[in-house]
């Protein structure tokens, strides 16, 4: 069964490869720095699903209907393929499967000033998916109250980590 699940694994980053290289020029994976536990900047791999790569003091959400999302690009965010990329990010120990998910040191920076309590989110290394996921705070978060939906659930998964939540989750 581990075999056939490498295989399988295997079979889906080449097939996920050939599309993106297929269909536009540039790197196939995208790498952006991200905030991890105790507020160590890591660079989070992901395959690319846009024609930008943003990873600066400015970095837009993508919205739903994006012009700069690829069509290739948009099945693999539906699907959530893109993040596969991101188990070398475990591998190597910047990441967990479940966490809170890491955002983009812009947004860390900006959110943190109108958060109370957004830096306990580093207390645990960051997620593939993680509570605030599972419960729908995923995406696109437009409004203030968005981010504190995410963040809420975030301190949540913190402050009652166990390994029967962290296998719920997966």
């Amino acid at each position: 069964t581990i075999l056939l699940v490498g295989l399988t694994l295997v079979f889906l980053l080449v097939v996920v490869t050939l599309a993106i290289a297929a269909e536009c020029k540039g790197p196939v994976i995208f790498a952006q720095r991200r905030t991890g536990l105790n507020g160590k900047t890591f660079a989070i791999l992901k395959f690319r699903s846009m024609h930008v790569m943003e990873d600066g003091p400015e970095v837009n959400q993508a919205t739903q209907g994006d012009a700069r999302i690829t069509r290739i690009g948009h099945f693999l965010r539906v699907t959530s393929l893109d993040e596969l990329p991101q188990l070398w990010n475990v591998l190597k120990g910047d990441m967990s499967l479940v966490g809170p998910r890491p955002h983009a040191v812009s947004h860390d920076e900006y959110y943190s000033a109108l958060i109370a309590d957004y830096h306990l989110r580093y207390a645990v290394r960051p997620g593939i998916t993680g509570w605030a996921q599972v419960n729908g705070a995923r995406g696109a978060t437009p409004r203030l109250s968005d981010m504190q939906a995410r963040i809420d659930f975030d301190i949540q998964y913190v402050e009652r980590e166990s390994l029967g939540l962290y296998l719920w989750i997966l």
